[in-house]
C-alpha cells in the first residue's frame, strides 16, 4: 500500500507489515462508514470486526480519520480512462467510471471526514488527495488526448475545466442530499463542452457514428450466431 493512502510500508517496531491485517481493517472500516456512517466509525469496532487489536490500527494509521482516508482511496482506485478516439465518449466513460466508485461513499462521510480534516493542513491535503483528486485525474488525462486531436478551442484552460468537473462532484456530496446522478452528469458534460469544444455537433456526430458501427456489429454478430443454429424440429 502506497504512503499517498496513509500507511507506512513497517510497523513501529520494525517488523514488516501484515497485508493481510491491512486489507481485514480497511475492509472492516469501509463496512462501517457504510452502516454508520463517520460519526459511527470507532477503532475499536474496526479492530473487533478485522479480528486484530487497536495497537495494531494505530501501527498503521494515526486516528480515525487517517484511518477513514486510506479505506476511502481503496474504494476510489479506479481504472483508467478509455482511449477511443472520442472525445465525448472517452470523456463520459472517464466520469462515469469515477463517480460509480464516488456514489459507493455515504455523502454524510465525505462531508463529515472533511470538516474533521480541515482544520490540520496535513489532513487537509490528504483530503483533497484522496477525495478530490481522482476525479481530475479521470477526467484530465482525456482532456489532454482531445486537446492533442485539436478538439478542444486552443487557449482552453485545462485546470479551470477540472475544476468545473471537481466542483460538480463535490459540492453535491458535501453539500447536497444526494451524489449526482447520470443524466446531471451528462448535461454536465455537454454544457462544459459546448463551451469548450471547437465543434461540438461534430463530437456529437462522431459519437453517433461510433454507437451505429457498433451496434451493426453486435446485429452483425446476432445473425451469424442465429444462423447457425439448428433448426428446431
Amino acid at each position: 500500500m502506497s504512503n499517498r493512502r496513509g500507511a507506512t510500508g513497517r510497523g513501529g517496531g520494525g517488523r514488516p507489515r501484515d497485508p493481510q491485517i491491512d486489507h481485514a481493517v480497511l475492509t472492516a472500516a469501509l463496512e462501517v462508514l457504510d452502516e454508520a456512517g463517520y460519526a459511527g466509525l470507532s477503532l475499536e469496532e474496526v479492530a473487533r470486526r478485522a479480528g486484530t487489536s487497536r495497537p495494531a490500527i494505530y501501527r498503521r494509521w494515526s486516528g480515525r480519520a487517517p484511518l477513514a482516508l486510506a479505506a476511502i482511496a481503496s474504494r476510489l482506485d479506479v481504472p483508467s480512462p478509455p482511449d477511443t478516439g472520442c472525445t465525448l465518449c472517452d470523456l463520459g466513460e472517464s466520469f462515469n467510471v469515477f463517480l460509480a466508485a464516488y456514489r459507493t461513499i455515504r455523502p454524510d462521510v465525505l462531508s463529515s471526514l472533511y470538516a474533521e480534516c480541515a482544520p490540520d493542513a496535513h489532513l487537509r491535503a490528504r483530503y483533497l488527495e484522496t477525495v478530490v483528486e481522482p476525479s481530475r485525474r479521470a477526467v484530465g488525462s482525456t482532456l489532454d488526448r482531445a486537446v492533442a486531436r485539436g478538439d478542444l478551442r486552443p487557449g482552453t484552460d485545462r485546470e479551470q475545466l477540472l475544476d468545473i468537473v471537481g466542483s460538480l462532484v463535490h459540492y453535491r456530496a458535501l453539500f447536497g442530499p444526494r451524489h449526482l446522478t447520470d443524466a446531471e452528469a451528462e448535461r454536465a458534460i455537454e454544457v462544459l463542452l459546448r463551451g469548450a469544444a471547437v465543434d461540438y455537433a461534430a463530437l456529437v456526430a462522431h459519437s453517433e457514428a461510433l454507437e451505429q458501427e457498433h451496434r451493426g456489429a453486435a446485429d452483425a454478430q446476432h445473425v451469424h450466431l442465429e444462423s447457425g443454429r439448428p433448426a428446431s424440429r
